[in-house]
């Protein structure tokens, strides 16, 4: 399986970083080329693609040296190369920088980016445009939203604070502010909080849905501003689960707008995206203790979600 290289000598290229994948070392190897083991394991590129990659010098070896499509299959080998797509989509919205210093980097990203390379994107990743733009090899997000939520990302831009920064999630000592729009329950009492067991769907792996048992999930949900049917909700998360605000949201009957997957799913992974019609989630704000600097922390988007039309 390919996965991210721990060889540091291995550079990036268009803000893109190396994946790697280790050849056998265990077993007879039927593949007198290296190139007929890359078209075999890594087969969503076919040969003639691997072939002018390596011809073009995008295969390297442990020490960086270009290996070229006649190079021998040698056992237990470390390979690397760069991920591409021919048809990548565009997203047309624009990334900002809303802090920068030493240590931190905290970008407000748009509804549609995905914060980091995977599946159909590559280039159009806030990491990537972010490494092209500034320059910093070294960027690296100490969390995660989803791609169809907008707002504050924060990355590390030195190596070694990020565990430092990265700890903080995990110990849930950040405060975290997000903003949806869903529809208006005039019965409910606001403010409330759901806390529920959530886990990942058999039926399918990319969404999530509650449970019976121990509670893994807590959210505190308030009613900011009504409009017509639809409600602007502020919502602090105090876990992490995936999807954990629409599946909560959800669950009281409030899907939030635009959501695609929740209650159900209302398009394909290959289908094209509706940009008028985002999901109305913005990762409105955070804050927290810097554990390098010890200063105080807090950063918000400058960005605002749209009533449906």
């Amino acid at each position: 399986m390919a996965r991210p290289p721990k060889n540091p000598h291995i550079p990036s290229r268009h803000g893109v970083s190396a994946s790697c994948v280790a050849t056998p070392h265990d077993k007879p190897a039927p593949w007198p080329l290296l190139l007929d083991f890359l078209a075999q394991r890594l087969g969503a590129v076919n040969r003639d693609a691997w072939a002018q990659r390596m011809a073009r010098g995008e295969v390297l070896d442990d020490a960086g040296h270009a290996l070229p499509p006649g190079a021998p299959f040698e056992p237990g080998a470390r390979v690397y190369y760069y991920r591409e797509l021919d048809d990548e989509p565009e997203v047309p919205f624009e990334e900002s920088v809303v802090f920068r210093d030493a240590h931190l980097l905290v970008a407000d990203k748009p509804h549609f980016l995905p914060v980091t390379p995977g599946g159909r994107y590559v280039q159009q990743s806030l990491l990537v445009r972010l490494k092209r733009k500034l320059g910093v090899d070294t960027l690296s997000p100490i969390h995660r939203i989803d791609r169809e939520t907008a707002g504050l990302v924060v990355f590390s831009l030195r190596p070694q604070d990020r565990a430092a920064y990265q700890a903080l999630f995990r110990d849930r000592v950040v405060h975290k502010v997000y903003e949806a729009i869903a529809p208006h329950d005039a019965s409910a009492r606001w403010p409330l909080v759901r806390r529920s067991r959530i886990v990942e769907e058999h039926s399918a792996f990319f969404r999530m849905g509650e449970t019976e048992g121990e509670p893994n999930s807590e959210t505190r949900i308030e009613l900011l501003q009504t409009q017509g049917g639809w409600a602007r909700y502020r919502l602090e998360p105090l876990t992490g689960k995936r999807h954990q605000l629409r599946v909560h949201l959800n669950a009281l009957g409030l899907p939030i707008a635009g959501d695609q997957f929740y209650p159900r799913v209302l398009r394909g992974p290959d289908e094209a995206e509706d940009y008028a019609n985002p999901l109305r989630l913005l990762a409105q704000a955070i804050a927290f203790t810097d554990p390098v600097t010890g200063e105080a922390r807090s950063f918000q988007s400058q960005r605002a979600l749209d009533w449906p039309v």
